[in-house]
């Protein structure tokens, strides 16, 4: 075992020392240890709640002959870091919280895992230290938040950023967005529709690495409890049969959360993690393999912000395993998961219990999956579009760019009523160099949605969209400005051409035309001078390849 580095022998007599001063008996030093790494925190809505559930899962490792030790990493709520410097660490946070669980791990001898995020970038930066690390390992999530009800109608987070644009437009009054204010966010868990954080969770569940019910359960439920002492248990039955995260998440398995992705229409931000996840396994997986995936697969779910469902009712209508086993034709079953058995006797017997929610295969919202990604001139190494959001209508547009260099500088236009319909937002320099980590874009989004300009206006950024956001907002545009990339090109007045079913994304300049305005250019000068980001800014590479620190490899 791994942690007979740390308590084997006559030389550890000061190790073991150490362990009997946190009150440890002799046969709890004798146990496997297992690393329960927690993410608890006051300042993040969803993870508020976790020290129940890591004592859940305390309680099931215990219960199994295993000595668990709650350790804790970082974590930043997206909300409130949103639309102002904070967001410039989010996406940077990611790596932060791999490496971290790396070390914890490395340097304390744990011979098994148990990972317990909830939010947006601490879940993939899990993942990626699960794979790296390659030690005997489960998932169990926090859970997704319930939704809050207003006017008789289901609302959640997203409602509240649109909202902003309704009050801007004069359609609601700022009384009425106190109100909404007050009941949107009813409590713990992640947000409550298919935003990145829930995006991410039942990716996770797809992956194998967390149990049925790991993506879907609500967090106040007792249920969430349950399963998280049954992830404690389920880590030494991994422990003792050497199943490892690696036997788990192959190329196979990151295809089939892929496919789960499309069928659920989920963030386009699984894109960029799912690439980072392959590319700490070392596995090859190029954008173009998306596409594949989605041509080959039915948009099957229209949950929060494309519909009117909320992971709590995905949930109830079966959750994950009953959308996998709609679509279990598309699925490679052979893959092992967290649970000992194989995907195909995970999925057996096992059926959607709510049609309105899950939509069986023969009548889809669409024929094809719910993410696409956009190749062209404007996006040589790719664009992602959620097109599960985006109105029929608006898939295929041509339009004049308007040009914002900042995400500040696009709010402050929108809201002044600069934006008019029939544009092409294009929100540059906030890639994961320019902005520097690829800030969310919820806040131009929701203003425009708010302001009833949404199918009216594009959006087209080197950034990134939230997952809460909705409309022809396209993010991911690689290379990036601050790589001289195509978009650090444009002018107001240029004609951009969106066509999402035939995956293109271009601008009616041919390729000497670009060239030459590219070498006009300054050098790009980065926004910060020191501290983490700018070491960010020098090793990060593409958001084509999931914005990973290259140098690391």
């Amino acid at each position: 075992m791994q942690s007979d580095a740390v308590k084997k022998g006559i030389e550890r007599a000061p190790h073991r020392s150490l362990l009997r001063a946190l009150g440890l008996s002799q046969w709890e030093i004798d146990q496997p240890f297992v690393g329960v790494v927690n993410t608890y925190s006051e300042v993040i809505p969803g993870h508020r709640h976790l020290r129940e559930v890591a004592q859940a899962v305390k309680d099931g490792v215990r219960s199994a002959g295993g000595t668990p030790f709650e350790v804790n990493t970082i974590g930043v709520c997206d909300g409130l870091a949103m639309n102002h410097p904070g967001m410039r660490f989010s996406l940077p946070s990611r790596e932060l919280i791999a490496d971290s669980v790396e070390v914890l791990a490395r340097g304390h001898g744990f011979d098994a895992l148990v990972l317990i995020p909830n939010c947006d970038k601490i879940i993939p930066g899990m993942l990626m230290a699960a794979v790296r690390l390659n030690l005997p390992t489960i998932f169990v999530s926090g859970g997704p938040m319930l939704a809050g009800t207003w006017e008789g109608q289901k609302v959640d987070l997203s409602t509240v950023f649109q909202a902003v644009g309704k009050v801007v437009a004069g359609a609601i009054s700022q009384e009425e967005l106190s109100a909404l204010e007050e009941v949107a966010c009813p409590g713990c868990g992640s947000c409550a529709g298919m935003f990145t954080a829930n995006t991410m969770n039942c990716l996770t569940e797809a992956l194998g690495m967390g149990l049925p019910g790991h993506g879907t359960i609500p967090a106040v439920d007792a249920r969430r409890i349950r399963l998280a002492k049954d992830a404690g248990h389920q880590v030494m039955a991994l422990l003792r049969s050497d199943l490892r995260p690696r036997d788990i998440v192959t190329r196979d398995s990151i295809a089939n959360a892929f496919v789960v992705d499309m069928a659920l229409g989920g963030s386009t931000n699984s894109v960029l993690h799912l690439m980072a996840l392959a590319h700490e396994l070392g596995a090859d997986f190029p954008l173009a393999e998306i596409n594949r995936l989605s041509l080959g697969t039915p948009h099957l779910c229209r949950l929060s912000p494309a519909g009117e469902h909320h992971v709590e009712d995905l949930d109830l209508a079966g959750g994950i395993p009953a959308v996998m086993a709609e679509v279990k034709d598309k699925l490679n079953l052979k893959v092992k998961t967290a649970t000992g058995r194989t995907l195909r006797q995970d999925l057996a017997g096992v059926k959607a219990r709510d049609r309105r929610v899950i939509r069986p295969i023969s009548q889809p919202y669409s024929a094809t999956g719910g993410i696409a990604v956009l190749f062209g001139n404007l996006a040589p190494e790719g664009a992602v579009v959620k097109a599960a959001a985006v109105d029929k209508e608006s898939q295929v547009r041509r339009g004049t760019a308007r040009i914002f260099d900042s995400e500040e500088e696009a709010t402050r236009g929108i809201m002044a009523g600069h934006v008019r319909p029939g544009e092409v937002v294009v929100i540059r320099y906030e890639g994961p160099k320019g902005g520097p980590g690829m800030p969310e874009m919820l806040t131009p989004t929701s203003l425009i949605s708010g302001m009833g300009l949404e199918g009216q206006v594009a959006l087209v950024t080197d950034g990134r969209f939230s997952g809460a956001s909705r409309g022809a907002a396209i993010g991911h545009v690689s290379p990036e400005a601050a790589s001289r990339g195509p978009i650090a090109a444009l002018r107001d007045g240029d004609i951009i051409k969106i066509d999402i079913p035939a995956q293109k994304l271009e601008v009616e300049l041919t390729q000497r035309e670009i060239k030459a305005r590219l070498a006009k250019l300054l050098p790009f000068q980065p926004r910060v001078k020191d501290g983490y980001l700018l070491r960010y800014i020098q090793q990060v590479g593409s958001a084509s390849r999931g914005a990973v620190l290259e140098t690391t490899r």
